[in-house]
């Protein structure tokens, strides 16, 4: 199971993924923070996201999704990172590691972390 950053979502949904970051998502079974679904709704709500929420193929994508909700276990290591973020990211980058869950990720502060558990891309 990959835990997969907001941006990631958007890019599966959307058919724009990198060639190795669609082999790993074809190979292993999706999951997402609770607070990337409200990410994907605000981006749409302020016109940064051209996605319908109501579309049939996006709500079947996003009913597939094993959501991760956010506890305080996961509250609690969102501030204890080893690197700053906004609030969402460090939210996912936390339930990596309190579930041990490797984060799919273009974003290179993320990447940079020593805590956070990461797949990357090969190929």
């Amino acid at each position: 199971m990959l835990n997969l950053d907001t941006h990631i979502l958007v890019f599966a949904v959307g058919g724009v993924l990198r060639p190795a970051e669609n082999v790993l998502l074809s190979r292993n079974r999706w999951s997402v923070s609770a607070i990337v679904l409200w990410e994907l709704a605000k981006l749409v709500q302020l016109g940064r996201l051209n996605m319908d929420l109501n579309d049939r193929e996006v709500r079947g994508v996003l009913a597939g999704l094993h959501v991760w909700p956010i506890d305080l276990e996961i509250a609690r290591t969102s501030t204890r990172l080893d690197f700053r973020s906004d609030p969402a990211d460090e939210i996912i980058a936390a339930t990596s590691i309190v579930h041990d869950i490797p984060l799919l990720t273009r974003d290179l502060v993320i990447r940079r972390s020593k805590l956070v558990p990461l797949t990357v891309p090969t190929g």
